[in-house]
């Protein structure tokens, strides 16, 4: 069964860092693209970065190049998500998804998260003084 779990969401002041993980089981990261997408109260979800599979290469929505980088641990099938220099407008879930030999190109696109086949419980980022 194809499982992803999320887990490092929290409270952090702006400017501040946090560190989410996606744990994944029943699959290869070498076979699945992972992404990130957020989603906060009232807005839609938006695609934030993702590593695709084979590759491994690393993909970011303009609003978050340069602070957040995106890796994988294939050997502990995880993947993390460092989020540095953090600001009110990142608040908002975030869930790790998973798709199928993906290489990331829609990860910017309205809806572009239909591309991805499974999907994690998210974990709450706020970011407030």
């Amino acid at each position: 069964q194809l499982q992803l779990v999320e887990s490092g969401g929290g409270l952090v002041r702006p400017g501040g860092s946090l560190r989410l993980s996606c744990a994944v089981s029943g699959f290869s990261l070498n076979a699945y693209a992972i992404g990130w997408f957020r989603q906060a109260p009232g807005k839609e979800r938006e695609g934030v970065s993702c590593i695709s599979s084979r590759s491994g290469n690393a993909n970011y929505v303009d609003s978050v190049k340069g602070r957040f980088t995106v890796s994988r641990d294939v050997a502990k099938n995880t993947v993390y998500l460092q989020m540095n220099s953090l600001e009110p407008e990142d608040t908002a879930v975030y869930h790790c998804a998973a798709e199928f030999e993906g290489t990331c190109w829609r990860l910017s696109q309205r809806n572009g998260g239909d591309a991805y086949d499974y999907w994690g419980q998210g974990t709450q980022v706020t970011v407030s003084s």
